[in-house]
C-alpha cells in the first residue's frame, strides 16, 4: 500500500487543525455564552422595545449590577437584578410611573427589567449620551449634573470628559465591556446598535 504523498499529508495537517480550531472556538463561544447569558429574555426584550432602550445595553448592565441574581443584595442596599436602592425606586415608583408600588417589589425580576429600563431611557433622554446616561444609573442624576457644569469634568459636547469617581469609571467600562460582548456573541441589527463609548 503505498503511503501518501508529502503534499496531501500536509494538507491532512491543515484540514485537522482548522477543523480542531474551529471546535475549539464553538467550545469557547459557549462559555462565554454561559458567562454572558440572556436570562430574562422576555422581560428584557419586552421592555427594551417599549423604552426604545438597546437590548444588549439592558442585558450589560443586568450583567453588571447583579450577575442575573434577582435576590442580589449590596453592601449599600440596593437589591434586585438592577439594583435599585430604595429612595431611587420610590422616586420611579410614585414620582415618574405613578404606580406607588411596595418596596419589596425591588426583587421581582420583571418589575426590576421593566424600571430599569424606563430609567435607563430616560437618563438617554435627559443626557443623550449612554456613557452619561451610565454615569447617572450609577453616581445619581444630581451628582452626574454637577459634574457636568464643571468644566473640570465636562466636554463641550455635553459629555464628560473625566469622571472623578473611580467605581463610576469602572462601572461605565465594565457595563461597555459587557455591552460589546453581547454584541459579538449574539449579534445585532445594524439598526439596533448604539454604541456605549467610554473615554474616561
Amino acid at each position: 500500500m503505498a503511503r501518501p504523498s508529502r503534499s496531501v499529508m500536509i494538507a491532512l495537517i491543515l484540514v485537522v487543525a482548522v477543523l480542531f480550531g474551529l471546535l475549539a472556538d464553538l467550545i469557547w463561544t459557549g462559555f462565554e455564552k454561559l458567562a454572558y447569558p440572556k436570562k430574562y429574555s422576555d422581560y428584557v426584550e419586552t421592555y427594551a422595545k417599549q423604552y426604545n432602550v438597546p437590548p444588549h445595553v439592558l442585558y450589560a448592565v443586568i450583567k453588571t449590577e447583579s450577575g442575573f441574581d434577582s435576590a442580589a443584595v449590596s453592601k449599600k442596599g440596593a437589591v434586585g437584578l438592577m439594583q435599585f436602592m430604595p429612595d431611587t425606586f420610590d422616586w420611579l415608583t410614585n414620582e415618574m410611573l405613578f404606580e406607588h408600588l411596595a418596596d419589596g417589589m425591588r426583587y421581582d425580576p420583571e418589575t426590576s427589567v421593566r424600571y430599569g429600563a424606563y430609567l435607563l431611557s430616560h437618563l438617554y433622554k435627559r443626557y443623550g449620551n449612554w456613557s452619561v446616561a451610565l454615569a447617572a444609573y450609577n453616581a445619581g442624576i444630581g451628582t452626574v449634573d454637577k459634574w457636568l457644569e464643571d468644566p473640570t469634568y465636562a466636554d463641550s459636547e455635553g459629555g464628560l470628559k473625566a469622571i472623578p469617581y473611580k467605581e463610576t469609571r469602572n462601572y461605565i467600562k465594565k457595563v461597555t465591556k459587557a455591552q460589546a460582548t453581547y454584541d459579538r456573541l449574539y449579534g445585532v441589527p445594524e439598526a439596533e446598535v448604539m454604541e456605549i463609548t467610554s473615554e474616561n
